[in-house]
């Protein structure tokens, strides 16, 4: 069972980490991801486009649902 022991251990400590990720995420956009809002350009638009195709792809691996 150390085998099935360290999976869950690895698996728990992986889920934490992406916890910690998705917090610093969620900040980041509420504070416009560092942009300054007046000085929006259309890079800041792609860097955006990228990140949501990106989300979508790893939703899709855990719901099936890819958009």
């Amino acid at each position: 069972m150390t085998s099935q022991t360290d999976a869950l251990d690895t698996y728990l400590a992986r889920a934490a980490a992406i916890h910690n990720k998705l917090t610093r995420l969620r900040q980041l956009a509420d504070d416009h991801f560092g942009h300054d809002p007046e000085a929006i350009h259309w890079g800041h638009v792609g860097d955006l486009g990228r990140v949501d195709q990106a989300l979508d792809n790893l939703l899709a691996i855990f719901d099936g649902q890819a958009k």
